[in-house]
């Protein structure tokens, strides 16, 4: 994108929910907007800004607070407790941002705010500042709640087979696990989202419209002011516009350079195996896991949070010279390595985007929240990948990712060929001229105006 020359340069405060999946992508898009001139303040809670290994030296960072400033949500001792204590201060703390800039005569002229925090877009109201809903979860996710929201779906579900307008016929098992807990509280706070979108001046999505295009055409004619503005990964991995943008920048993990042991590894030969940053999975899966990659024919790769490493087995080697297992990693440089064949994720929205635009075909074990909507996608509409089959405790077995990590790198061509061809709508949708492109360009074009 070609930056624009402002006679002053529009103030964005951008303000995602204080986890590594939400700030990430909104971190991306700030940098775009960035690229166009527009200045940017990234607002975080301050335990999470206390906790970051790295922060990119060109973004001004403010922050809020959550109720919790020294132990975080963990000190809450539940979601609901957290969620509660941060309603009541988040918005008190973001008020007083707003005044001390302000005050400062730092004018700031829209909030993009991440749609899980609802109150950041009445704050922005009463002090007169345009408001850009940002959702972080993919386009059919957001039409599930929405639609609990109208009060057209609800928990707990009846009928087996969901069906909602522009979406494919959804089952139980498709649909986001929060329907399905006992406390409700984390189903009415994804579905808060939308209790005033419709006063939102922008609502944007990190997707893009090839991929989404019937459920967007749907939601344009209910939200005139709706684009997609994904995906939402450094340019270098993407469009390439940006050869130096080659990480989100701000993160909380420590990462473990991986590339050299991949370059080691013909094309094609590697499984990459991650859960992300916030799944857990249970003694027994992980076993499971394990003995499937130890007994496989395919090297592997394998991200095993620090936190997660006691539940692997005992006798489980993380360096072999058929395999390494890392606590953390690059994740984009390691799906763009082209030893790298298939890709076995927990499904969460950020990874699925980082393996369409790199061209990866992957195998869904799904957790939790959105994850098993997205492993749908995967299979049955995009047909990227494979949804591994669970037995009656919910465990993959092993035997069976082994016969779905076998079809992927050794039979089905059809996934990667149909990965290769979701990479490049995604490269040109971000590219000069494509949808996601051309709806930023636009949204920049309207803050000064």
């Amino acid at each position: 994108m070609e930056k624009k020359s402002m006679a002053r340069r529009a103030h964005c405060l951008v303000l995602p929910y204080p986890l590594q999946g939400h700030i990430n992508p909104m971190l991306q898009f700030s940098k775009l907007l960035e690229h166009q001139g527009v200045r940017i303040t990234l607002v975080t809670t301050r335990f999470f800004y206390n906790n970051l290994q790295k922060v990119p030296p060109s973004i001004v960072l403010e922050t809020i607070s959550d109720g919790f400033d020294l132990g975080g949500p963990k000190e809450a001792g539940g979601s609901k407790a957290y969620l509660d204590r941060f309603w009541q201060v988040g918005p008190e703390t973001f008020a007083e941002l707003l005044e001390k800039l302000g005050k400062s005569n730092d004018h700031v002229d829209c909030v993009v705010y991440d749609a899980f925090l609802p109150w950041a877009l009445d704050v922005a109201k009463r002090f007169g500042i345009v408001g850009a809903a940002y959702l972080t979860q993919n386009m059919t996710v957001n039409s599930i709640y929405y639609h609990v929201q109208l009060g057209k779906l609800q928990a707990p579900l009846i009928e087996h087979d969901i069906s909602l307008p522009a979406l494919p016929k959804l089952h139980l098992k498709d649909m986001p696990t929060f329907f399905f807990d006992e406390d409700p509280s984390l189903l009415d706070f994804v579905v808060a989202q939308f209790s005033n979108i419709d006063k939102a001046d922008w609502i944007l999505c990190n997707t893009f419209n090839e991929l989404d295009k019937e459920i967007v055409d749907w939601f344009v004619k209910i939200w005139p002011k709706f684009k997609t503005i994904g995906p939402n990964v450094p340019s270098f991995f993407l469009d390439k516009q940006c050869e130096d943008d080659q990480d989100y920048g701000v993160t909380q993990f420590k990462s473990e350079e991986c590339v050299e042991w991949l370059d080691d590894k013909p094309k094609g030969s590697v499984v990459y195996v991650s859960f992300g940053s916030m799944a857990t999975m249970s003694e027994e899966q992980m076993e499971e896991v394990a003995c499937c990659l130890r007994e496989c024919s395919s090297y592997f790769l394998w991200v095993v949070r620090a936190s997660e490493e006691i539940k692997l087995p005992k006798d489980f080697e993380k360096i072999t010279e058929k395999g390494l297992v890392v606590t953390w990693c690059s994740q984009l440089k390691v799906l763009a390595h082209e030893a790298v064949g298939c890709f076995v994720t927990h499904c969460g929205w950020n990874s699925i985007l980082e393996t369409l635009c790199l061209g990866v075909p992957t195998i869904a074990i799904p957790c939790w929240s959105d994850q098993r909507t997205n492993a749908k996608l995967i299979a049955d509409v995009w047909k990227i990948g494979i949804r591994t089959p669970v037995d009656e405790k919910n465990i993959v077995r092993r035997e069976a990712l082994k016969h779905c990590i076998k079809e992927i790198m050794d039979r089905d061509k059809e996934m990667k060929t149909n990965a290769i061809q979701w990479k490049t709508l995604a490269v040109r949708a971000t590219a000069e001229g494509g949808s996601s492109y051309e709806n930023i360009i636009e949204f920049t074009n309207h803050l000064l105006h």
